[in-house]
Parts: C-alpha cells; structure tokens; sequence
C-alpha cells in the first residue's frame, strides 16, 4: 500500500479517485507493450457486449492460466511454416532469416535464461511441464533406505502429485514416501518457517525438495532462496516447479544452487496453449557424465551426434538432458515472446506487478471486504490474487464478470484467481473488475 500511496502522490490522483487508474495508465513507462499482443474482444470471450461493443478489448486477467498472444508469436510462427514449405528439409542448416532449426534452441535458451536467473548453458527447452518433472525426477530422484521421501506441498497442482507419487510407486516405494507439507490449521498458506522445521525434523528422510515457486491455487510465493538453502543443508536434492513463478516474478535459480527446475511457458511466458517447457540443471552438473539421466539422441555432444557411434557422451550443461530435437513450431511461438521479454526486464514487470496487485487489493478492500477473503499473501505473492467467495455468491459473481467481458479463472467451489499481467494489463482493468464484483455484491446482499 505504501507504493500504491507513493504513486498516487506522483500522480497528483488520490488512490480512490475514479480517475487515479488513467492517470497510472498514461504514465505507464510499460505501457507500450500491450500493443504487443493480440487482445481478444468482449464479443470473443463473452457473446454479450454489457457495458461496451462487443468489439472493444475484453479485460484479460487470466495470465495466470494462458498467456494472450504476442503479435511476434503470430509472425515468427508463419515465418517457421513459409520456411518449411520453401526449403523442406534444407531448412535445418540453411534458414532465410538465420535461424536453422538444427541450432535453434540456443537463441531461445539465451533469452529466457536471464528471466529465470541462469546462464544459458543451465537452460534447456523441450517436451512439457510433467514430461520434464518426470525426467528430472528419472535423474535426481535417488532414494536410498535412510533417504527416500519426496516433499511437495499438500494442495500442489494435481499434476507434480500424481508425479511425484507414481515416481514413487515406480521405484517399489511405499506411498507414505510422499511428504506433505500442511498449513496451519485454519490458514491457506504455508509459512515459511513450517517449511524449515519440516526440514530440519524430516531431513535425513527426504531425498528430493520439490515444490511450487508460486503456489497455483492461493497465489503464495515461497522463499525459495532460504528454503533451498536449508533443504540442502540436510543434504536433500532441491527442484522447483516454477510453472506460476516463470516470468511472472523474478528469479535466481544459479545464485540460489537449485539443484533442478522445470516449467510451463504457456502461462506468463505466452508460447500459446500447451507450449514447450523449460528446464533448468545446476551448472555444477554441467559435465557430470555419471549423473543417471533418460538419454535420448540430442542430448549427445553436438560436436559427434552425426557420427552416430551408439556410444553416448552427453552435451555439456542443460542441453546433456535434452532427449530430442527441438520441436520448431511450439519453439516459434516462446521465440515470439521472449522478443517482448527483451523489450523490458522482470525487475520494472516486477515493478508495475506489484502496484496493479496493491491496487486490487486496496479497491477490494474498500468495497467487498465483508464478502471476499483474500488469500493470497500481501506480502510474498506474483501477479496472482485469489479469492474465497461465500458459495451463495461465487456463481452469481463470476457470471457478472464473465458478462462484462472479464476474463479470469474458477476453482470451484469458492475461488477466483484474478492475474493482472505487467506485459499486458493496465490500471483501468484492474478498477473494471473490481468495480464488476462490488457490484455483483451489491445486488446479491
């Protein structure tokens, strides 16, 4: 709130004035970059025009769920297709636009490792979210008798359970080798200090840390530094799905000697629906041969792969992990955006993220404080706020903002998760739905 407040004061608006949300607009040093993108009309995501035409922009604060097209996504992709079409198979060494496919994830790795916090030798891109979890887990998951469990966080995305779980079940494991780490009873989140006595009690047991940079459904964003940091200490192997936090928050996965990592790009990174994800490998793995790993043709030394010999020598860093050749068209589209990335940095998305938070969090405050609870921790959270709703409410409330053209996400039976992007939203779309909710509110009670 105090930022909320300072900006006000730069503006000369105060924070409840009806037109503070235009004057942070017009100031906005990042608001260029919306032009960037494809935004879908009311008409598009709704069928009713409301409050505005039908063909004026909806209001999109579903970045948590799917990014919106970047235009360079659109362009580099059709560009990808013409190549295909004019040169078959020569357009893996020779490209008209000087990007041969057979050397194409470097220029992605190079551009996406600054907004991880890695170098690019410690990135890599391939498959998706679950298929990486898996593979990483193939090669760091070493359970021994004394050191077994894997820890994840009780509600984490259905998806690291099942995987975590049936790696288990895939090494002959019982099940109580998962370990959950539970809030407090009566509270949504996990505190932090829970997370390191959790450790410090059951660390000789755990043989793998792997939980969610941004928790998904509350919007929490986990100190991954300190709790790295003492996993490693009991000797644990630390991995992070970061599939909430990429590109949504900063991070430093070198600095803070994460073992492993992997996420989605389809969310904050906006490769398009299902796109590729990366991974990320310590570089202190970066030529440990020895390291188990599921080995498949591309992760061979580039310098021999052709030789063909059957005898692997794997690539040196995260590229030792990369099973098969890039697959170009999903690859096209993260190129597309990680060009909008370039355009900025995450500390100034970082910047403006925290201020459309603040502010939704403050006109939620001041006009449905008594029928929504904020879950989402003010002080350690993403672009993410999730909201309970009394179960009388919650489906009159998301008809009302799904009418008035405003796009975000359901978990039933009482949540709403709203994420203003710095990339793409604005101030004035963050008032609009507040403004749609208090009065839902308002004729319901």
């Amino acid at each position: 709130m105090d930022r909320l407040e300072a900006a006000a004061r730069a503006q000369g608006v105060a924070v409840d004035d009806a037109r503070f949300a235009q004057a942070m607009d017009a100031a906005d040093p990042l608001g260029h970059l919306r032009a960037e993108f494809e935004i879908p009309t009311v008409a598009q995501v709704a069928g009713s025009a409301d409050e505005c035409s039908s063909e004026a922009p909806c209001t999109y604060l579903c970045g948590n769920s799917l990014g919106l097209l970047p235009k360079r996504a659109r362009r580099i992709l059709n560009e990808e297709v013409d190549e295909w079409a004019a040169r078959g198979v020569v357009g893996h060494h020779r490209h008209s636009r000087g990007r041969p496919w057979i050397g194409y994830r470097r220029q992605i790795v190079e551009k996406m490792a600054p907004l991880v916090g890695a170098a690019p030798e410690e990135v890599g891109v391939m498959n998706t979210l679950t298929v990486n979890i898996h593979l990483m887990l193939a090669a760091f998951y070493r359970p021994t008798a004394a050191r077994s469990m894997i820890l994840i966080e009780s509600k984490a995305f259905p998806s690291d359970h099942y995987a975590a779980e049936s790696q288990i079940q895939w090494h002959g494991l019982p099940r109580d080798a998962l370990l959950l780490a539970e809030p407090r009873a009566g509270e949504a989140t996990l505190r932090t200090d829970d997370i390191l006595r959790l450790l410090e009690q059951r660390g000789a047991e755990i043989a793998v840390v792997m939980l969610s940079g941004v928790q998904y459904y509350t919007g929490q964003v986990f100190d991954m530094a300190r709790i790295t940091a003492a996993a490693q200490a009991q000797g644990c192997v630390v991995g992070w799905d970061l599939a909430h936090a990429a590109g949504n928050v900063p991070l430093s996965l070198h600095e803070w000697n994460v073992d492993f990592a992997c996420w989605c790009t389809y969310k904050y990174m906006n490769s398009g629906p299902g796109g590729i994800s990366g991974f990320f490998v310590h570089e202190r793995y970066a030529q440990d041969a020895e390291l188990p790993r599921l080995a498949g043709w591309w992760a061979h030394d580039e310098a021999t792969r052709f030789e063909m010999s059957n005898r692997f020598a794997p690539s040196r860093g995260a590229a030792g992990f990369e099973i098969s050749n890039t697959p170009i068209l999903p690859a096209a589209t993260l190129l597309g955006s990680l060009e909008v990335f370039a355009l900025t940095t995450m500390d100034d998305l970082r910047a403006k993220s925290v201020l459309l938070t603040a502010y939704l969090e403050h006109l939620l405050a001041r006009h449905a404080a008594e029928h929504v609870r904020i879950i989402t921790p003010s002080d350690c959270r993403g672009a993410q706020l999730s909201l309970l709703l009394a179960p009388d409410s919650f489906d009159a409330v998301f008809r009302a903002l799904t009418r008035a053209g405003i796009v975000c996400d359901e978990r039933k039976p009482n949540c709403i998760r709203i994420a203003p992007v710095p990339l793409y939203n604005t101030f004035t779309d963050v008032k609009k739905c507040a403004d749609v909710i208090g009065q839902a509110l308002d004729l319901l009670y």
